[in-house]
């Protein structure tokens, strides 16, 4: 499985391939980070990401993609910024008919470190042992991109043939719930 994973901001988008299997060694197959300028306005800069996501999936044919969840922060400009750009992504993804899953900050931390408040230098460090890399990739953007890969890779498919056979079952948590009259 290849995935493509994806830490969306408005300044800096991680974006992370990474190739392989449950109990497998993991591959990684390119990382960078997609900027932009504060001097550029939003909607340029928008369609700067959605360009550089296109060219990324075209580029490596990912399976899936793996968005990081938006969540919180005490800054709302970021959240702004982050969560624009994370719609962007969606939306590629979703255009070209690929499976897209969103993992919670906390979610990815502990699938690659063990601990779901590592900071930013344990996962970096946990990235460079599970990929075999010589140092962490940087910005931690980068890093953070290829956590949501693996993390997909390890977990995604699972939850992604649970949540099939639900559907299959009709008892699926995507169903949306009949009302009864009253």
């Amino acid at each position: 499985m290849r995935v493509l994973g994806i830490d969306p901001g408005l300044t800096r988008c991680g974006m992370g391939v990474v190739e392989g299997t449950v109990g497998r060694p993991l591959t990684l197959v390119d990382v960078n980070v997609l900027r932009t300028s504060a001097q550029v306005p939003v909607a340029q800069r928008l369609v700067t990401i959605e360009k550089g996501v296109e060219a990324w999936i075209e580029e490596h044919a990912p399976d899936a993609v793996a968005v990081e969840r938006v969540f919180a922060r005490s800054d709302s400009s970021t959240i702004m910024g982050t969560a624009q750009a994370s719609g962007i992504a969606l939306v590629v993804a979703a255009r070209r008919g690929l499976p897209v899953a969103l993992h919670t900050p906390s979610e990815v931390k502990a699938a690659v470190s063990g601990n779901g408040r590592a900071d930013k230098a344990q996962v970096g460090a946990m990235i460079t042992r599970i990929l075999r890399l010589d140092a962490p990739p940087k910005p931690a953007d980068a890093a953070d991109a290829l956590a949501l890969a693996i993390t997909h890779i390890w977990r995604g498919g699972a939850q992604a043939r649970i949540d099939a056979a639900l559907a299959a079952a009709g008892t699926g948590a995507n169903r949306t719930p009949t009302r009864s009259p009253r």
